[in-house]
């Protein structure tokens, strides 16, 4: 269902960025997102993750699908502090390719203990340096790593292959081995 959705509506925009506005990233589906996070919860239903943690604002949606259908809750880290979070946060960097820039990762201390086991989520797995960066978070907690899902993997990036020291599971419900020459060539 995804695959087709990416072959309908969504652009190869070049330079490796895939632009799927109009059903995950800007509007979102939300039944494909719930079949979605149905699908990676079956994937990791025997993890036993106590939270999904997430990056705002585009990983929202697929954490929030899967950690319904978990039963857990879901953090998302945000990219500007607020206020209201405590002043000893975690705090992590992750470039960004589509926004060509570092971003801040935040997450207060309230919401992620060391006892807790995540799951990390998000809408792509491409270079893995957002996910490494949500990873750092689950380490600085004391938490433990569970897994990383993902909808759509670009695995010509490298982020699997990046991640793979963490030595959890990795999961994606669509991987694109290229997007050379304004094509979309999905794995199989």
């Amino acid at each position: 269902m995804i695959q087709q959705r990416i072959l309908a509506e969504g652009r190869n925009l070049g330079r490796g960025i895939l632009k799927v506005d109009t059903f995950i990233n800007h509007q979102v589906d939300a039944r494909l997102m719930m079949a979605a996070g149905e699908e990676l919860a079956r994937r990791f239903a025997g993890r036993g993750a106590t939270r999904v943690l997430t990056a705002e604002i585009s990983g929202i949606a697929p954490a929030l699908a899967t950690a319904l259908a978990l039963g857990v809750p879901v953090v998302y880290a945000r990219k500007v502090k607020p206020v209201t979070m405590p002043a000893e946060s975690f705090r992590e960097t992750a470039p960004s390719h589509t926004k060509g820039h570092l971003v801040e990762l935040f997450v207060s201390p309230e919401t992620i203990a060391a006892n807790d086991r995540i799951l990390v989520v998000d809408d792509f797995l491409a270079s893995g340096q957002t996910i490494a960066g949500l990873v750092r978070i689950v380490e600085r907690a004391g938490a433990t790593l569970v897994g990383i899902g993902a909808v759509i993997e670009k695995s010509f990036e490298g982020g699997r292959e990046a991640l793979a020291g963490y030595g959890v599971p990795i999961e994606a419900l669509v991987a694109i081995r290229s997007m050379d020459n304004g094509r979309i060539e999905f794995a199989e």
